[in-house]
């Protein structure tokens, strides 16, 4: 069972940086709703679905600023085992986890790079708004993961997709992207909450240096995208050291600028000052997202273009 004094002592080094802070502990006690996206590749009438999962006693609901994400109820019903999951008609998913590719603004005919992309969430979200005619190379490091992203890949129906097998600050270099997506490895606080049984919904990784794997999944992006085109970064964490720090890194090592996005959920600008270290001020135009605030994981995204 999640308590909420475990919880207090787990963020308290981030209570000035989350807003409502209290507010926020007292969510983390609630199960997050059921969201999925209607893959209009292979359905393009989603009545279908929403039909076949109303027989099956689901209301689903639209997300407002979600074109094609829904919101089911009742919360734990097993979308994973249904018919229309096997048919590849549905695709369960956060509506924060979302965000990454709304910044990324995928279209026909560029050639993108996902390079964390394992288990194909957001790989298949981008084929999606490039309606399959982009050229999108989706990577992982660990084949296991690869096989899960294949399996989504064949379930939907998504043809504009290569996979490759490297580390990702090891991607090699050849004909540079338009686009590169980098929903790096993190610590994954966002996801700290309680879940339908009361079990704790997050464990702590090991004692692995996720900043410097960071930094350099990051730069090794910025060199593969080409001049003018664009890198977007996000994590599932509230850490400052994995987010803002990580991109001041790059902001001092490389020419490259922060893009200003808009999105469909309440946000926060990035800090520009943590723990005595003063970082980018552009970095102001980063964007946190809380989960008591959207109703989901938490996240950070940030969009980035190379100058030169």
């Amino acid at each position: 069972m999640l308590s909420l004094n475990e919880a207090r002592t787990y963020f308290e080094r981030y209570q000035d940086l989350i807003p409502d802070f209290e507010g926020f502990l007292a969510h983390l006690k609630e199960p997050l709703p059921l969201y999925f996206r209607i893959n209009e590749l292979k359905c393009p009438r989603p009545q279908i679905v929403l039909d076949g999962l109303a027989r099956q006693g689901v209301k689903a609901e639209p997300v407002p600023g979600f074109p094609g994400f829904y919101r089911a109820e009742p919360r734990d019903f097993p979308l994973g085992s249904t018919e229309e999951y096997y048919l590849g008609y549905i695709y369960p998913m956060t509506i924060s986890s979302a965000l990454p590719v709304f910044a990324l603004e995928p279209e026909p005919g560029e050639y993108i790079l996902d390079m964390c992309a394992a288990p194909g969430s957001k790989t298949t979200q981008i084929a999606q708004a490039s309606q399959d005619r982009a050229i999108i190379v989706a990577n992982d490091r660990r084949l296991d993961r690869l096989t899960a992203l294949v399996a989504n890949l064949k379930r939907l129906g998504v043809a504009c997709v290569m996979t490759t097998l490297y580390r990702g600050e090891q991607f090699p270099f050849g004909v540079p992207f338009d686009k590169v997506l980098v929903d790096a490895p993190c610590s994954g606080e966002g996801r700290y909450r309680q879940g339908y049984e009361g079990e704790l919904l997050y464990q702590k990784e090991g004692h692995t240096n996720l900043p410097a794997i960071q930094k350099g999944l990051l730069v090794r992006a910025f060199d593969l995208v080409k001049v003018g085109g664009v890198v977007v970064y996000s994590t599932c964490t509230f850490n400052p050291e994995e987010n803002e720090l990580v991109v001041d890194y790059l902001l001092r090592k490389r020419q490259a600028e922060v893009i200003p996005c808009d999105y469909p959920l309440p946000h926060h600008p990035g800090v520009t000052e943590w723990e005595g270290k003063i970082l980018h001020p552009s970095l102001n135009y980063a964007a946190r997202f809380y989960p008591h605030e959207t109703n989901s994981v938490g996240f950070f995204v940030i969009k980035l273009r190379r100058l030169a």
